[in-house]
């Protein structure tokens, strides 16, 4: 990366800026990534989550600056995700509890909202993390800023892009994470991802809902056969669910948000 880009970078990704940096711009929002600390099969880092969820997001901030003149900065990403039944067994895995992921972003909502800011994306990259109740607690607390979550990898379709994608470190997420940093792949030894089901049939389809236990659905702790995965792949979904992102970002800041 030449000297050029690195200064394009700090304007938006707040990990890599400094002071210097952000005190002279105008920020019309942030961007929040959340992702977790556990297992993603074999092949993939215990951050995979938060990679790739401050990836895509400070991508996105790129594209919608320079396509439509917006000024996002992007947060570092929270490495503390809520947790199924049988993965906080697991070596390292660290479980959030709910109170403790709302009291993390209502820090960050009253930092912000004291510094001037009246808006916030969340870019969540972790299935188990689920921010609609925090959200509607903090807008009745500070009812000038408006909070929108969103998850990245359902920004679009992925059978649009992938043979057989799963829900965890399979063949949308290794693709992605080879895209990104392929430094941090190693596919020789991921495990097949195989995935068990309930066998109750409300909880199969999903009219009735309770967390699955890790540990009796998967062997390897991936949902998903990441076999498959190419960067190619992973280039192109990245690019449609920047540029969707970025689209958002530019229709988020009108002034009313409704018809």
């Amino acid at each position: 990366m030449d000297r050029k880009q690195i200064l394009r970078t700090r304007e938006v990704d707040l990990s890599v800026s400094n002071y210097g940096t952000t005190c002279q711009q105008h920020y019309d929002l942030a961007l929040l990534p959340w992702g977790a600390t556990e297992p993603h099969n074999y092949h993939l880092p215990y951050l995979t989550d938060c990679i790739l969820s401050h990836d895509i997001a400070v991508d996105a901030a790129l594209k919608a600056s320079d396509e439509y003149g917006v000024r996002a900065m992007v947060m570092p990403p929270v490495t503390l995700g809520a947790q199924n039944p049988g993965q906080r067994e697991l070596a390292f895995c660290v479980h959030a509890r709910y109170e403790t992921q709302r009291a993390i972003l209502a820090d960050i909502v009253a930092s912000l909202h004291h510094q001037g800011l009246r808006k916030l994306l969340i870019v969540n990259g972790h299935g188990g993390n689920s921010f609609k109740n925090m959200i509607r607690d903090l807008m009745i607390e500070f009812p000038d800023f408006t909070i929108a979550t969103s998850e990245w990898f359902k920004m679009v379709p992925a059978h649009d892009f992938f043979e057989n994608p799963g829900d965890h470190a399979d063949e949308l997420e290794t693709s992605v994470m080879m895209h990104y940093h392929p430094e941090l792949v190693d596919l020789a030894e991921a495990g097949e991802g195989k995935a068990g089901g309930f066998a109750v049939k409300a909880l199969k389809s999903g009219s009735v809902w309770i967390p699955r236990d890790w540990g009796k659905v998967s062997a390897d702790t991936g949902i998903g056969d990441p076999r498959t995965a190419t960067t190619e792949k992973g280039q192109k979904f990245a690019a449609a669910v920047v540029g969707k992102y970025a689209e958002f970002l530019r229709d988020f800041l009108q002034e009313n948000l409704y018809e």
